[in-house]
């Protein structure tokens, strides 16, 4: 079994989307939009749409309709066609003259019964119907003003973005993110005459809100999709008390366990919850320049994977900040660009050094190939060299289009290199290093001694000094790394301590960011006092104290923390390289943390029996293929790493983390201000489901 098919699993959803654009005006939503740009590109949607005017939009309550010369509508959406979303359906047809929509959804009419609280055995004799599909088309036709004008409904599984050959993400589900304890707190809340729970330990489906069980749903609805397009029966695994929850739905997902029936070839699916460690996801370790790109340039708008790139350097305008906004900005992605992908792919897998080399490369040969006069420099890469060779395109339209996406690619290494952050990417490493020594020869209340000098006020911070923001990623990594411990008298000083700085702080900031805005409750500086602030920031603790337990129910994967020795210092062991590892101990002992999901009574005997007989229990490593998905988001570096691990332990296995050999499937990428953002979420058990 090739690893591309899990590539062709995006492509070919997408190819069954184009069939349906020729001529129409194209409606997208944000998730859709990220699938179609990394898996083909935009282009290739307005190729198949054709005509000399562009007839893409975003799907918005305010979309332009369509005029009386645009009769064809195509609308893909990544959600239920359900609630405000029909709502905008409706809005932007009845403004319109369609005379024929296409609505293509990512969710399967299997979870459209499910929200639309169809029982189980009911929906089992609907088999083959579609009637929510058809319920809709019979609305659309209405809505256009004429029963007799043609509706289509479909469903497509348009889940994955392939950010690589060995890494893909889930757009939809980029919020999506694991519990922490004091989410039992408000789970018990909404269930005041039930039974109250302990642990996240007793957390299982039966206990949460409806809106995240369907979101769960919705994501199960599409990774069946795609092990049915792999051909493969898949066995559900579990590290984490979410993971469990969302391996348990799809083990025991109706049509899945169809499915399975029938399925040529077999896989293992390890869930993993990313609030288990976070030391990785806020961490500076990674040598990783896309690590670093990702980082530090601003978000794509309507993107969680991609960056802007300044393009004005390759124009005639002045690179005043003003002019930024004129030219549209370049990305990362380059799905049809050949040349680009290659460097893309070993930017991804090289060191920051021998990437930069490598860019470099690739913009010396592109010059040459272009016969445009370079001049070839020995030494470290500098931004300034890059710039010079990026230059020898920019009177040169032939040659800009030909290798444009190289040049984008270029101008982000420029850019990243450049940044003020960069420089502060080892001010970041230079204290985690500090810090994991100081873990193991000295007490927490000396570490937070050492961090508090580094809390200053707006008006006393220079360029150098750490905002709130990078603060906060500090005390998520020192909480994250050192896992749960004792407070004592020294350490409740010190801990306070902190609390009052970073609470000042927060009072002194003149404008408040949005992070803080959430942290705080209020919108404006103005409105934000000291004991206002002092509550945020105890609140704020106590979701460090959740950071610090979250392996608290584990066994085996208990720290992510090595002490060091008279020859070695102390270290960070991630925790995904402890799960490949102990997946592929030759020994194949009984996994302790890594817990199979049930998908029938054939599983349960077999766990049974093994308790008393020469059974032995289902193991992730058992079959040719596997796949990780991490809930809640991984970076650059921790991707590769996998690769590169799975590669030494097992050479030739496949892991569907969608990485080259070793397949990665996660929520999102994430830089390192994600995980305050995906932490302090207010939604995180509600999720917006658009009803």
């Amino acid at each position: 079994m090739s690893v591309p098919g899990v590539l062709s699993f995006t492509q070919q959803g997408w190819e069954q989307v184009l069939v349906k654009a020729k001529r129409a005006l194209v409606y997208l939503d944000a998730a859709c939009a990220e699938s179609l740009h990394w898996g083909c590109g935009s282009s290739r949607l307005l190729e198949a749409v054709g005509g000399p005017a562009c007839h893409v939009r975003e799907f918005e309550r305010d979309a332009v309709g369509g005029g009386a010369e645009q009769p064809k509508a195509l609308f893909v959406l990544s959600g239920l066609l359900k609630g405000r979303t029909v709502e905008i359906l409706r809005d932007i047809i009845c403004r319109s003259h369609f005379q024929y929509c296409v609505v293509v959804s990512a969710v399967s009419h299997a979870v459209h019964l499910t929200a639309n609280h169809v029982p189980a055995a009911a929906a089992a004799e609907l088999e083959g119907q579609q009637p929510v599909f058809e319920q809709l088309e019979e609305k659309l036709c209405e809505w256009m003003g004429n029963l007799n004008y043609t509706a289509e409904v479909l469903y497509v599984p348009l889940l994955l973005a392939p950010a690589a050959t060995h890494i893909a993400l889930t757009p939809a589900f980029a919020t999506l993110f694991p519990l922490l304890p004091q989410d039992v707190h408000l789970l018990n809340n909404a269930r005041p005459d039930k039974r109250r729970l302990g642990s996240l330990g007793e957390v299982d489906a039966t206990v949460l809100p409806p809106e995240l069980l369907l979101q769960i749903r919705c994501l199960v609805s599409g990774l069946s999709s795609l092990c049915e397009h792999l051909g493969v029966r898949e066995e559900c695994f579990a590290v984490g008390p979410f993971s469990r929850v969302i391996a348990a739905d799809l083990a025991n997902y109706a049509p899945a366990k169809t499915r399975r029936k029938t399925a040529p070839g077999r896989a293992s699916l390890v869930f993993v919850d990313r609030t288990l460690d976070l030391t990785g996801a806020v961490g500076h370790h990674g040598d990783n320049l896309v690590e670093k790109i990702i980082s530090v340039l601003p978000q794509l708008p309507g993107h969680t994977n991609d960056v802007m790139v300044n393009m004005v350097d390759l124009t005639a305008l002045h690179a005043e900040e003003e002019n930024h906004s004129v030219v549209a900005p370049g990305c990362l992605a380059q799905s049809n660009d050949t040349s680009a992908k290659a460097l893309w792919e070993a930017l991804l897998n090289t060191r920051h050094k021998e990437a930069a080399m490598e860019v470099q490369r690739h913009l010396v040969e592109a010059a040459s190939r272009e016969n445009l006069p370079i001049k070839m420099s020995m030494g470290r890469v500098t931004p300034g060299q890059l710039t010079s060779y990026i230059q020898l395109f920019k009177n040169n339209i032939k040659a800009l289009v030909n290798h444009c996406g190289l040049l984008q690619l270029g101008l982000a290494t420029v850019q990243t290199l450049k940044h003020p952050q960069t420089a502060k990417w080892d001010n970041f490493l230079a204290f985690e290093r500090l810090l994991l020594q100081s873990i193991g020869e000295s007490s927490m209340a000396i570490v937070f001694n050492q961090l508090l000098p580094m809390i200053k006020p707006s008006t006393q911070r220079t360029n150098d000094d750490y905002n709130p923001e990078e603060l906060l990623i500090l005390l998520i990594y020192i909480y994250s790394v050192t896992g749960e411990f004792t407070v004592d008298k020294d350490l409740g000083e010190a801990e306070e301590k902190v609390k009052k700085a970073l609470a000042q702080a927060f009072c002194e900031e003149s404008k408040l960011s949005p992070l803080l805005q959430k942290i705080t409750g209020c919108d404006s500086a103005i409105n934000l006092t000291f004991p206002k602030s002092k509550i945020a920031v105890d609140e704020l603790f106590a979701s460090l104290r959740d950071i610090a337990g979250a392996r608290n129910l584990m066994k085996q994967f208990k720290s992510v923390y090595v002490p060091g020795t008279h020859t070695h210092q102390a270290s960070y062991k991630p925790l995904l390289k402890q799960v490949v590892e102990e997946i592929f101990n030759p020994e194949k002992p009984d996994p302790v943390d890594i817990e199979h999901m049930s998908s029938g009574l054939t599983d349960l005997l077999k766990t049974g029996f093994s308790m008393f007989m020469k059974v032995s229990r289902p193991h992730p490593s058992d079959h040719p293929l596997l796949i990780l998905f991490v809930v809640g988001g991984i970076t650059v570096s921790e991707a590769k790493m996998v690769k590169d691990l799975v590669a030494s332990l097992k050479p030739g296995a496949q892991c569907v983390c969608l990485l080259l050999q070793v397949i990665v499937l996660s929520t999102r990428l994430l830089r390192p201000l994600n995980i305050p953002e995906l932490l302090f979420a207010t939604d995180r058990l509600h999720p917006d489901l658009g009803f």
